[in-house]
């Protein structure tokens, strides 16, 4: 079994996942990284596995790419599969994957947009989490102590991008409140970031469509980088009373504040509490 700390991150080619990654490599940790894009990007953003893996390694943990297609649930077993045999637990799963067209941040009426929208945001996103977790959590408890942390945004409580997009995140956040009951008795815990505005290549696309969205939640001072997660989950990682977490939803930036993190950039981000108010599932931390 290794003895170093071994992580998980679906959804790393590009974007909040790569960033989680790289920000777990810095740690020292050994991190699988999955999605579709192993050595060419698979839609219209840059960004591959091979890319995220070397980032991971040059800052300082083991990078490995794994291709996996999170909405076939063998590919997925897979995954998993790999870590047990080559490293014989895991320590943190980051259920990140998700998918979503470029033309998410576009308007339009649900009814009036392609159908194959829930599939790209449930069935990758909210199903594609639970997959994942039902594959992953014997290795956590296996570890003995577990960290498993689903990424997701305001847009679980409030309108935001297309109508599948919210109803993925809540999804998000009651797969971690309910975990709690199961996973608590094996030191496991499981709980939802609330991300602000990350700095990823989409984001800032959209922001020129909607430049007044961006002001009106606090333009620059709420964005994070998309290591800021990452920082974030290793410091909930080396706190003892982590347990305490377990079920709950939570702010990223709140949470920086508690472990006194500043984010890469040396900025802290605001939280967005001020303009859409508490998760639904909430603790304190």
């Amino acid at each position: 079994m290794s003895k170093g700390r071994v992580s998980v991150v679906t959804g790393a080619s590009r974007g909040l996942g790569r960033g989680i990654a790289i920000a777990l490599g810095m740690a020292g940790d050994t991190v699988y990284v999955t999605g579709r894009s192993l050595d060419a990007p698979s839609g219209n953003w840059p960004g591959t596995l091979q890319e995220t893996a070397a980032a991971i390694t040059a800052a300082g943990g083991t990078g490995i790419a794994v291709a996996c297609d999170h909405l076939d649930d063998a590919q997925t077993k897979a995954v998993f599969d790999k870590v047990e045999a080559e490293q014989g637990k895991l320590d943190i799963l980051v259920n990140n994957a998700f998918a979503m067209q470029d033309l998410s941040a576009m308007p339009g009426n649900f009814w009036e947009r392609p159908l194959d929208e829930w599939q790209l945001q449930i069935d990758v996103g909210l199903r594609s989490s639970y997959v994942a977790s039902v594959y992953g959590i014997p290795l956590l408890i296996k570890a003995g102590k577990g960290l498993l942390v689903n990424t997701s945004s305001a847009g679980a409580k409030v309108h935001l991008h297309p109508l599948p997009y919210g109803l993925s995140k809540i999804g998000q956040d009651k797969l971690a409140f309910d975990m709690g009951p199961d996973l608590v008795p094996h030191n496991v815990c499981a709980l939802s970031f609330w991300h602000g505005l990350v700095k990823t290549d989409r984001t800032k696309l959209g922001l020129e469509h909607f430049p007044q969205m961006f002001e009106a939640i606090g333009g620059d001072a709420g964005a994070e980088t998309p290591e800021y997660g990452g920082l974030i989950i290793d410091a909930i990682w080396q706190d003892p009373d982590f347990m305490r977490l377990a079920g709950g939803t939570y702010f990223t930036s709140e949470l920086a504040k508690h472990y006194g993190l500043k984010d890469l950039d040396g900025r802290d981000p605001i939280s967005f509490r001020q303009f859409f108010g508490a998760p639904p599932f909430e603790k304190a931390i």
